[in-house]
């Protein structure tokens, strides 16, 4: 069960402040039904943009899919507010995480919680740090100021490219199944890469111990159950447990990993010899060439990384 941002009796906020956050391809039209709620329920102070202060909103609603979601994650764990997510973007498989599958879903657990009702969690996320001899360290830049929080998956090899072409069909294309439309003709072109992963058995220990080091096509590192369009990557994983689920693919034959692609729909790949699966609070990635590292496909930075989770980064409204 994830936790309860609030407890007890159902509470109004009074003279509540709401903050909204457009991503791409969204517009004021679109907020149209969450501030009609201000009639039925209480009357709502609107602004538009990150408040820049958590003194100047009481939630903050963002419009957008997972990319939109991580771009803003670092401000809004900075700042400590409710965050309602909806669902607006060629990708949204963080919303499908929380239950908010649509946006008359966002809606409903929006006029929940202008009524009073408790329906705000806490999560995890995932926190990506460059390691020490990444090409990306400047001598100006602290470790903190290099992290990059993920809200649902974060992978390296075969996920990345994907990622990357992905990335650069059109728009409407990415929501309409983009990622599997741009895995297939990859898994026929990309080939194993020797990867060294090793797992922390406690989140601040400086001891790791090698999980696996061979030749792996795919390694994906979740927070989230799903990604790529509901893709049930890892399927076991909890948001609010403090660890990553790690699954790694290691040297499949092209048609067998192709044949192999449409039981990850269902959470079936995991039986699949060639396949690991394992929890751990903190990984480490290790590549004899500088590989990149896409999260909530986006890219964040290139091998080595650490990756690891940070407990209960980010308050959500929850249906």
């Amino acid at each position: 069960m994830v936790q309860r941002w609030l407890s007890g009796s159902a509470t109004l906020i009074p003279n509540m402040r709401a903050a909204a956050i457009l991503g791409l391809g969204c517009s004021p039209k679109d907020l149209k039904p969450f501030q009609a709620v201000d009639d039925q329920l209480q009357k709502i102070e609107w602004r538009m943009g990150m408040p820049a202060a958590a003194d100047e909103a009481d939630v903050i609603l963002l419009f957008g899919g997972d990319g939109t979601v991580h771009r803003h994650l670092g401000l809004l764990v900075g700042l400590g507010l409710p965050v309602l997510v909806v669902p607006a973007g060629s990708g949204n498989d963080f919303a499908r995480a929380l239950g908010l599958g649509s946006v008359r879903d966002s809606l409903t657990a929006w006029k929940k919680f202008c009524g009073g009702s408790n329906n705000v969690c806490e999560l995890d996320l995932g926190v990506i740090s460059p390691a020490a001899s990444a090409s990306i360290n400047r001598a100006d830049e602290t470790p903190a100021q290099r992290s990059r929080y993920f809200a649902c998956v974060a992978g390296v090899g075969l996920d990345a490219e994907v990622a990357r072409r992905a990335n650069q069909l059109p728009r409407w294309l990415r929501g309409h199944g983009g990622y599997a439309l741009s895995l297939a003709p990859t898994i026929f072109s990309f080939a194993p890469l020797p990867m060294k992963i090793l797992t922390a058995t406690e989140t601040e220990t400086t001891d790791w111990i090698t999980k696996s080091d061979q030749p792996t096509l795919l390694a994906a590192f979740a927070n989230t159950p799903i990604y790529g369009g509901g893709m049930k990557i890892a399927p076991k994983a909890k948001m609010d447990d403090g660890l990553l689920d790690v699954c790694i693919v290691g040297g499949v034959d092209p048609f067998k990993l192709f044949c192999m692609f449409p039981t990850v729909y269902y959470g079936r790949h995991l039986g699949i010899r060639e396949v690991s699966y394992f929890h751990a609070p903190r990984v480490r990635v290790e590549t004899e060439h500088a590989i990149d590292v896409y999260a909530d496909g986006e890219y964040v930075c290139q091998t080595p990384v650490e990756i690891g989770v940070q407990r209960a980064a980010l308050m959500v409204v929850m249906p």
